[in-house]
C-alpha cells in the first residue's frame, strides 16, 4: 500500500486496514515458521504497511 493511498483513507478505514494487515503479518510469520514461504519478503511488506498506517494515525492524532 502506497503512502498516497494511506493519506486518502479516513481514520476509521485506517484502523480497519491496520487490524487487517496486523493479522496478515501474524499469519505470514506463523506460516513461515512452519514451512518456509515461497516469497518471505511478504512478511516485510506487511510489517511496513502496518508501520505506515500507524504513522498516519499518530500524525492525525497530533494535529
Amino acid at each position: 500500500m502506497k503512502q498516497s493511498e494511506v493519506k486518502e483513507l479516513s481514520v476509521e478505514e485506517l484502523k480497519e486496514k491496520m487490524v487487517q494487515f496486523k493479522k496478515q503479518h501474524a499469519d505470514l510469520k506463523i506460516a513461515h515458521s512452519v514451512t518456509p514461504l515461497e516469497n518471505p519478503l511478504q512478511i516485510r511488506k506487511a510489517r511496513r504497511t502496518v508501520a505506515k498506517l500507524a504513522t498516519e494515525l499518530t500524525k492525525r492524532d497530533n494535529q
